[in-house]
């Protein structure tokens, strides 16, 4: 059999030749047009949910704003699971759906759902704010800020009117909503991109520890 074809490769060599231009074109033509993705989707569609209410405790939080936008959401179509924190403050729902969803419909059913909720909650709790739209790859860079020398309310107006704008000002860069203030002079806050160092000279800005190590640098 293997001399057979050797055979008829030698007697038609114009033909083989032909054949293989032909395959190697086509190889080439299918691996330029593939659907090929440098970051696949690690985990599922999931859209974040966060819930300001300044003043109240957790208990509060938790049963004032956390379990209604919860009643509020749960049973969406393609919903897979539902998951919820709350601390003192914030309510942050995590809403999974199913790996063929499509986020972006999931995404105008849920801010449907949560524009019904707003009315519902207590005075002075701010309406629930879905987070960005990022890739698998989640939160680039996460930034926390501690300070000794700050109160609360001047740490948060340090945040919001200079660490945020200068961090916006990055190019390709988005700036995520609050992702907790787990204690007084703490806030964290997420950039899902790769941004570069934000212009500032306050407080100490440390990325979350790993393990036993926690790297800590200033902004400048």
């Amino acid at each position: 059999m293997l001399q057979a074809i050797v055979q008829f490769s030698l007697r038609y060599r114009s033909v083989v030749l032909t054949l293989a231009c032909l395959v190697v074109a086509y190889g080439i033509w299918v691996a330029a047009h593939a659907k090929l993705d440098v970051f696949p989707d690690f985990v599922p569609p999931q859209v974040t949910v966060q819930t300001e209410a300044p003043g109240l405790a957790p208990e509060q939080v938790e049963t004032l704003v956390t379990r209604p936008v919860e009643n509020a959401i749960n049973g969406l179509g393609s919903q897979e699971s539902l998951r919820s924190e709350t601390i003192q403050g914030l309510s942050v729902i995590t809403v999974v759906f199913k790996p063929d969803t499509n986020i972006q419909v999931a995404r105008q059913m849920l801010g449907e759902k949560l524009g019904e909720v707003a009315s519902l909650l207590p005075v002075g709790v701010k309406p629930p704010k879905m987070s960005p739209l990022v890739s698998s790859t989640m939160d680039v860079l996460k930034i926390g800020l501690l300070t000794d020398k700050m109160s609360p309310m001047e740490l948060r107006t340090f945040s919001d009117w200079t660490l945020k704008p200068r961090c916006s000002r990055c190019p390709a860069s988005r700036v995520a909503a609050y992702s907790a203030a787990k204690s007084a002079g703490s806030i964290s806050k997420s950039i899902p991109s790769n941004s570069s160092h934000a212009g500032s000279r306050s407080p100490t800005c440390s990325t979350p520890p790993c393990g036993d190590r926690c790297a800590r640098r200033r902004l400048r």
